[in-house]
C-alpha cells in the first residue's frame, strides 16, 4: 500500500539512491524488474553488473566479475531503475537450499579489469552460458572450452582469459535497487519502486546500506570540499548515530587522516587540490565517496553518501536523506564545518541540525 504522501519528508536536490534488498527465497531479482515494469507499461532488459571480491586463488588478489542485472524502462524508454546484485549481501544466504545456477544464470569472471571492460562490450548478457563467451575466443583467435557445468577461454598461449560459472546458490536474491537521478517528488517515485518490492515480499538484508548520490558540481571548490571532508571526518560518530548507520554493514570506513590535513592547509586552488587528493589514494568505500571528485575522469559525477541504514520504507528513507541534504547545503557555504561539541554527544541529530542552519547555503 503507498504511503501517504503528506508523511513523506521532501527533498530539493537532485539526487539518486541505492536501495539494498532481498528476494525471499525462491525468488529473485528479475521478478521484481518484471513487476516494477508492468507497472510502468514498459519492458526489461538484461545486463551486466560488474563487481570485485577477494580471490582465493593463490597470486590473485581480486576477481572481477559480470553477473546478471536487470534495466527496466517505461512505456517511452525512459529509466525506471536497475536491478543488480551487491556481493556485500551475505549473512541472509548462510545455509542457503538453493541450487547453483538459479534460471541458468552465471557470473563471467577475471582478473584483469581491462580486459573485463572489453569483454562487457562484446559478451551477449542474454546468452546462455556455454554460448557466451564466443565473441571472446573469436578475438582471441581461439574456442570457448565446456569444462562440466562451466566454460572457460584462453588465450594462444593458454593463458587464462575469462570463465563463466554458474551463480553461486542464493545469489539471485540481492536486489540492489538503482534509481536515475530524481529532481522532484522523490518520495512518489521511491515509493513506486518500494512498494511492489514490498508486496512481493522483499525484505532488508542483514548487512544493508542505501547509498545518495548528489550531483558533484557544486562541490569542486576547495572551500565546499574542504567542509565534506571535515563533515564526514570531524563528525563521523553524530553521523552515525543520528542516521542509525547499520553496523553490519561492510565497506565502509572513515576518510584518511591525509585527506583532513591536506585540506585544513587551505593553500590550494581546485586543481592542485584536485590532484593532490587524488594521490593520496582515495576509494569508494568509506562513509562518503569523493573519488569521483578528484577523478580526472569522472565515470558518474556525484558525491555519493553511503551511510545511510538499511530500509524499504519510504517515509524512512527520506528523513535520512533530508538530513543528508541540507548538511551538504551547509558544506557550500564558505564558513568552515566547525568541530563537534558535547552537545553533539547528548543529541547527535539535534546538534547536526543546528550546525547545517548556521550559515548553511539556500
Amino acid at each position: 500500500m503507498t504511503r501517504p504522501e503528506a508523511t513523506i519528508p521532501s527533498l530539493t536536490l537532485r539526487t539518486g539512491f541505492e536501495v539494498e534488498l532481498l528476494a525471499p527465497a525462491g525468488s529473485d531479482r528479475q521478478t521484481l524488474a518484471e513487476a516494477l515494469a508492468d507497472r510502468h507499461a514498459g519492458r526489461v532488459t538484461r545486463s551486466f553488473h560488474m563487481d570485485s571480491e577477494p580471490s582465493a586463488v593463490p597470486g590473485v588478489g581480486v576477481f572481477r566479475h559480470l553477473s546478471p542485472a536487470f534495466d527496466v524502462v517505461d512505456g517511452v524508454g525512459t529509466p525506471v531503475a536497475r536491478l543488480a546484485d551487491d556481493i556485500t549481501l551475505t549473512a541472509d544466504l548462510v545455509g542457503t537450499t538453493a541450487r547453483p545456477g538459479h534460471r541458468g544464470w552465471y557470473r563471467l569472471l577475471c582478473d584483469e579489469p581491462r580486459l573485463l571492460r572489453l569483454i562487457e562490450r562484446f559478451a551477449d548478457p542474454a546468452a546462455p552460458l556455454p554460448e557466451v563467451l564466443a565473441p571472446v575466443a573469436e578475438l582471441f583467435g581461439t574456442r570457448v572450452e565446456v569444462v562440466g557445468g562451466a566454460a572457460r577461454v584462453n588465450d594462444s598461449a593458454g593463458a587464462t582469459v575469462a570463465v563463466v560459472m554458474p551463480l553461486p546458490a542464493g545469489r539471485e536474491r540481492p536486489c540492489e535497487v538503482i534509481t536515475p537521478p530524481i529532481t522532484t517528488s522523490h518520495g512518489r517515485a521511491l515509493e513506486d519502486l518500494l512498494g511492489p518490492a514490498r508486496d512481493l515480499g522483499f525484505t532488508v538484508p542483514a548487512e544493508a546500506a542505501v547509498h545518495l548520490h548528489l550531483d558533484g558540481g557544486p562541490f569542486r571548490r576547495p572551500a565546499a570540499f574542504a567542509n565534506l571532508v571535515r563533515l564526514f571526518a570531524h563528525w563521523r560518530d553524530p553521523l552515525w548515530a543520528a542516521l542509525g548507520t547499520n553496523s553490519e554493514c561492510r565497506r565502509l570506513a572513515p576518510l584518511p587522516a591525509e585527506l583532513l590535513e591536506l585540506v585544513d592547509r587551505g593553500d590550494h586552488q581546485w586543481p592542485g587540490l584536485q590532484a593532490a587528493a587524488r594521490e593520496i589514494g582515495l576509494t569508494k568505500y568509506a562513509d562518503v565517496n569523493l573519488t569521483q571528485l578528484v577523478s580526472a575522469r569522472p565515470v558518474r559525477d556525484t558525491v555519493e553518501v553511503r551511510i545511510l541504514p538499511g530500509a524499504i520504507d519510504t517515509s524512512g528513507i527520506l528523513g535520512g536523506a533530508a538530513l543528508v541534504e541540507s548538511l551538504l547545503r551547509r558544506c557550500l557555504d564558505d564558513a568552515p564545518v566547525p568541530r563537534p561539541d558535547a552537545d553533539a554527544a547528548r543529541d547527535p541529530a539535534g546538534a547536526l541540525e543546528a550546525m547545517a542552519t548556521t550559515g548553511a547555503v539556500r
